[in-house]
């Protein structure tokens, strides 16, 4: 008899929530369903001006998008339960990132907060639900991100050759799974489509850029980028994390930017994550005979033909050669942190976010 999960996740982008009804094999996944569920508007709105505006962010206001998130989120799960027509009480649990709205595992006082109330989930859908994943890798020293890499590892690791997951999202990052089971390195390279969605959306009305057209139509500013390159962040060692209350379009209008065609600097931000991944790929792994992409970053033509003109290792290819769907992979891998909750086994890989130690990730709520 088969255990179900759910795996919920929404990340920086924001373009809506992932998810997937999964179930386990001892080292393989089947996807049963899939949902996404778009925030509404004016919940999007908002949740935006609350990560570039962190200090306008109010207690009132603050608990009301806590309450609506975790009332999307809910919603997610309801759909792809009914989808999947799986009864149910056949569902151990549901996995939920929630939605980051700050990252600063590098403060005085380190903390990651992901708002989607996990009781209104719970409470929704009757169904037990993990949430809150972050806490327990900081509290041991962690970054507490990125908590995918133990995922790729228990599916994709192998014993013959280095192997590299690049996942594609608001922010990029990269698994480095070592052949033969050595430690595992993993960390967020800097943006991925993140920069680039915002510009489009401000010059073009677009939520991203379709395949990569605007940016494959402008010329690279050589220039731009190269200052691009010499932000800091590029240079630190892993383990690292960042998100989008770094590199966000007050970022950007630092360089002046708008001193130039907006198409040359959206060629321009595509460069700057293709080339961002490729370095960190190439520092990281001189042995990798497969490069797999996942996240929304897969289906931008213009950027994966970029990220292959910079690696010197093998050509990326989508997760799908793999056997997994490229725009699933963070929601089953949720499914599956929740399932090692459930189970009481450590969820996350010190060797990645720096942790003193392995620990159980999450926090349990009944229905």
């Amino acid at each position: 008899m088969l255990d179900y999960y759910v795996g919920l996740m929404s990340g920086t982008s924001m373009d809506g929530i992932d998810a997937a009804l999964v179930s386990f094999g001892d080292s393989s996944v089947d996807i049963h369903a899939t949902h996404s569920e778009p925030y509404p508007k004016d919940l999007k709105d908002a949740l935006f001006t609350a990560i570039r505006e962190p200090l306008d962010v109010v207690l009132d206001p603050s608990g009301e998008l806590d309450r609506k998130v975790g009332e999307c989120f809910r919603d997610a799960a309801l759909a792809v339960i009914e989808k999947s027509g799986v009864n149910r009480r056949k569902i151990v649990a549901i996995g939920s990132h929630g939605q980051t709205l700050r990252h600063q595992p590098n403060a005085v006082v380190p903390c990651s907060l992901q708002i989607g109330n996990a009781k209104v989930i719970a409470a929704g859908t009757g169904t037990t639900t993990v949430a809150n994943f972050r806490e327990a890798d900081i509290a041991a020293g962690g970054q507490g991100a990125p908590l995918v890499p133990p995922f790729h590892q228990w599916l994709l690791g192998s014993e013959d050759s280095d192997r590299v997951i690049v996942n594609i999202g608001g922010i990029a990052n990269i698994t480095v799974l070592p052949a033969g089971g050595s430690d595992v390195i993993g960390f967020d390279t800097g943006p991925g489509n993140g920069l680039m969605d915002a510009w489009v959306s401000r010059h073009l009305g677009q939520s991203f850029d379709r395949a990569g057209e605007w940016a494959a139509s402008g010329a690279i500013i050589g220039s731009l980028l190269d200052k691009f390159c010499s932000d800091p962040y590029f240079e630190l060692r892993p383990p690292k994390s960042t998100g989008f209350e770094y590199f966000n379009p007050k970022w950007l209008q630092r360089f002046e930017v708008d001193h130039f065609d907006p198409a040359d600097v959206q060629a321009t931000l595509c460069e700057l994550s293709a080339v961002t991944i490729a370095t960190a790929i190439n520092e990281h792994t001189e042995n990798a005979r497969e490069v797999f992409v996942c996240g929304g970053g897969v289906h931008n033509v213009e950027l994966m033909r970029r990220l292959n003109h910079h690696l010197s290792a093998a050509a990326a290819t989508s997760t799908m050669s793999a056997g997994l769907d490229p725009d699933w992979v963070e929601a089953a891998a949720f499914a599956w942190l929740a399932m090692c909750t459930m189970n009481g086994q450590t969820g996350n890989l010190p060797s990645v976010t720096g942790a003193t130690h392995k620990v159980v990730l999450g926090e349990i709520h009944s229905p």
